[in-house]
């Protein structure tokens, strides 16, 4: 694969079936490099063939009506600033119908159980924002009261919100929406109880919401009677009922317990029944994002759903007693389902680690592919090696990937972000693309990462102030092991790289270890003293990791900033970021670049103008595609 290859795959995700048990739903996205935009549109698969049934170029979200007459989803124009709104078609095809007009656009949408309304949550202007023009709004000074006024991938919050509305399906009668909320809030995640009497969903409501992670499940009357909530203040992910209207969430209980394995909770009479803790396991991965998010339910009271679990992602049966059984696993990532109610069978989205993704049907415990979106492209990947290393106690996952040939290569060290997510047996274009361009590929998931329950998860908390802290000692046994297993890669042509907190510890490496002689520190935390005041998760993130610090004590962050040791670094260092980064500010890799400047080495910096934490996932094709080049140019001057 290379850099100019990535228009030609397609994600596949968000499958929904329709009430015959039979078609589906589902979203397929590329990326046109020429211009420069993601093609999003609704495919349906119809018992025999799967075709488009949207034209895009931004449509996603697709959720059948109740009665199966009518399909609901997101329409966009793929143009800047023309957010999505709701859209309602026909099931038998024709032109869809826009049914919304919010200012900042729609983010959700589901029907009603009488498929006459929709649940919607639209995104308008805060007071004194919605009566200027954009240029008057770009040039408006934001006064700040509170934190949280800005996210990543999202921008500024301050100046707007995000309510539950109702809204009439058929749009004929231009009837206005109905809020169901409001208040300087945000909300999202929602679900229709089944007697269609009232609308679940998460909102962040307490005094200290900015500084913490926490939210609520609440439950809101569709008549404006009122709204109770279904639970205390935690890191809830999902609410949901079952199809006997009994509420379930999934998440944390402690709003500080980050990072932990989340849990499917019955919101009993009594409190929370927990219903997967036995698993330790979560039942929402952080990434790949499962769409849709959380169990699927069946009308026998069990749930579908998804569970991440050692570099995999299967699907489950949880029961209402809380025993569960496998119904496909593999070596995959599952990345979305949706359920016949009697349980027969269900359609799911996966991705391996050569295909990017295709629809399956699972039905009396047989599988059988839908689609063949990508089995030209997938036929010319390469296919990773996995094996288990055994270091301080724990198993750690490690891939290689190879290309073709005898001759030995240079190797890249690849470390994911988070700590908390994994890498995993699902296509992932960076490894296919280095391995294309004749690198050996290595990449592994220390402790600290996603997918091996609890302990493994929390292994690095309280440790980053070490000098070797384990997760560093984990990634450097996974390399060595490599070296030993694979001949073909050549120790002394080493490279290492990562993004966020792989941006982190590929700084934290270089400080200790001076056998790379080539590094890409990307989006990375460098300085924790800054990132607190700076990041948008500055408040709470230091403190899930390294404790509560008290008010003017720096030494704690400072010991654990790689900044702290920065002035040992001396291999030729690319530093990426991006300038609208608000997870890791950009000031992040100013700082790092600075010292490795005044130290005399061989760095430069590539700076991404307009562009999220997220550039790498879901940037402009175009910065994409030029990340990739500036990646291989640099490996290749400093590596060959």
């Amino acid at each position: 694969m290379r850099p100019d290859d990535l228009g030609r795959f397609a994600a596949v995700s968000d499958p929904c079936l329709h009430p015959d048990g039979i078609r589906v739903a589902f979203v397929v996205s590329r990326m046109d490099l020429e211009t420069d935009r993601y093609q999003r549109c609704i495919w349906v698969w119809d018992g025999a063939t799967a075709r488009p049934f949207t034209h895009g170029p931004a449509d996603t979200y697709p959720r059948w009506s109740p009665d199966g007459s009518r399909l609901a989803f997101l329409r966009a124009t793929g143009k800047d600033k023309e957010p999505s709104q709701v859209a309602v078609m026909a099931a038998g095809g024709g032109e869809a119908a826009v049914v919304t007009s919010f200012d900042l656009g729609a983010r959700e949408v589901e029907w009603s159980p009488g498929g006459v309304t929709l649940a919607v949550i639209g995104v308008t202007w805060a007071e004194g924002w919605a009566d200027l023009d954009e240029d008057r709004r770009a040039k408006q000074p934001r006064r700040i009261d509170a934190f949280g006024y800005r996210f990543d991938t999202v921008g500024w919050l301050h100046d707007r919100h995000s309510h539950l509305y109702l809204v009439e399906a058929s749009g004929a009668a231009q009837t206005a929406p109905t809020a169901l909320t409001g208040g300087s809030f945000h909300h999202g995640g929602i679900a229709w109880r089944p007697d269609g009497a009232a609308v679940a969903l998460l909102s962040a409501r307490h005094p200290e919401r900015a500084l913490d992670s926490g939210t609520q499940a609440w439950e809101i009357a569709v008549d404006g009677s009122g709204e109770r909530a279904l639970t205390g203040i935690g890191m809830w992910g999902h609410v949901s009922y079952d199809r006997a209207g009994t509420a379930h969430v999934v998440g944390v209980e402690d709003v500080w317990g980050y990072p932990d394995v989340s849990v499917l909770y019955r919101v009993g009479a009594g409190g929370l029944e927990p219903l997967t803790a036995g698993l330790d396991r979560s039942p929402i991965p952080p990434s790949p994002a499962v769409t849709p998010a959380g169990p699927q339910w069946r009308e026998d009271g069990s749930c579908l759903t998804a569970l991440e679990d050692a570099g995999r992602v299967r699907l489950i049966v949880v029961n209402p007693d809380g025993t569960t059984e496998d119904v496909a696993g593999g070596d995959r990532l599952v990345t979305g389902a949706s359920t016949r109610p009697d349980g027969t069978a269900f359609a799911f989205t996966a991705t391996t680690l050569t295909n990017p993704g295709e629809l399956w049907w699972w039905e009396a415990g047989e599988e059988r592919r839908l689609t063949d979106l990508n089995g030209e492209f997938a036929a010319g990947m390469i296919e990773p090696e996995h094996f288990v290393v055994e270091h301080d106690g724990a198993e750690l996952d490690v891939w290689v990937l190879l290309p073709p040939g005898d001759a030995p290569v240079a190797a890249l060290l690849n470390i994911h972000g988070g700590p908390a997510t994994q890498y995993g047996f699902g296509f992932f274009d960076e490894f296919q693309v280095y391995a294309g361009a004749g690198y050996g590929v290595v990449a592994c998931n220390p402790r600290g990462s996603s997918g091996k329950g609890r302990d493994f998860l929390r292994t690095p908390v309280g440790r980053w102030t070490e000098d070797r802290p384990p997760d560093l000692e984990d990634v450097l046994a996974a390399l060595d092991a490599a070296l030993e297993r694979f001949p073909r890669l050549d120790a002394g042509r080493l490279g290492i790289m990562g993004g966020s907190y792989g941006g982190f510890m590929t700084a934290r490496i270089l400080a200790a270890d001076d056998r790379f002689r080539s590094a890409v520190a990307e989006r990375g935390l460098y300085a924790f003293t800054s990132f607190v005041g700076t990041s948008d998760i500055g408040p709470r993130f230091p403190r899930m990791y390294l404790g509560e610090i008290p008010p003017g004590e720096i030494d704690t962050l400072w010991k654990a900033s790689p900044m702290s040791r920065a002035h040992l670094i001396a291999t030729p260092t690319l530093i990426l970021h991006s300038e609208a980064d608000n997870r890791c500010p950009i000031e992040q890799g100013e700082q790092l670049f600075a010292v490795l400047v005044a130290n005399g080495v061989d760095v430069e910096m590539l700076r991404f103008p307009a562009s999220s934490h997220e550039l790498s996932r879901g940037g402009k094709p175009a910065y994409r595609k030029q990340r990739f080049e500036a990646i291989l140019d640099w490996h290749g001057r400093h590596l060959g």
